[in-house]
């Protein structure tokens, strides 16, 4: 009988073991001064991205960004075309897969569909914006698009 409950008690344990280990931890992202004067704003900020080179644009209607683009963002340069492409490429899905899911994401937050397509150059700025944008609506809104943190 003695055995039975220790053998029980160990299977329990391990089990508890490998469950807590099992969970995936929250990493704390810090959120600079600037940051956090971007994140309060309230006046309407309103960034028209469009490239020269195509017949795309999009316009980002958000309180902040342009404040937090300007000092808080990394700079133009910083990261090459293809990284911003295949990183817009994630965020951009998973966008839209929350928009099609109201019911269990804020509609608030994902309100409209984004068109991008991976097969079409939208140029460097155009990218450059987009992906930092996704990266500073991850940061505001505590969100998480992609399986990575959203890092600047």
């Amino acid at each position: 009988m003695k055995k039975s409950t220790i053998k029980i008690l160990i299977l329990i344990s391990i089990c508890l073991i490998v469950f807590n280990n099992c969970k995936t931890s929250k990493e704390r992202i810090s959120i600079s001064d600037d940051e956090k004067t971007s994140f309060n704003k309230t006046e309407g900020d309103t960034i028209t991205i469009s490239s020269d080179v195509t017949e795309y644009e999009i316009i980002i209607i958000e309180p902040g960004f342009n404040f937090w683009l300007q000092s808080t963002a990394r700079p133009e340069g910083f990261y090459s075309q293809t990284y911003l492409e295949n990183r817009n490429q994630i965020y951009v899905s998973e966008w839209n897969r929350r928009v099609l899911k109201p019911q269990r994401y804020n509609p608030n937050l994902y309100e409209l569909e984004i068109n991008y397509q991976p097969n079409i150059n939208y140029g460097y700025d155009v990218n450059y914006k987009l992906y930092n944008y996704f990266i500073y609506f991850q940061r505001k809104y505590n969100q998480r698009l992609g399986p990575f943190m959203p890092r600047i």
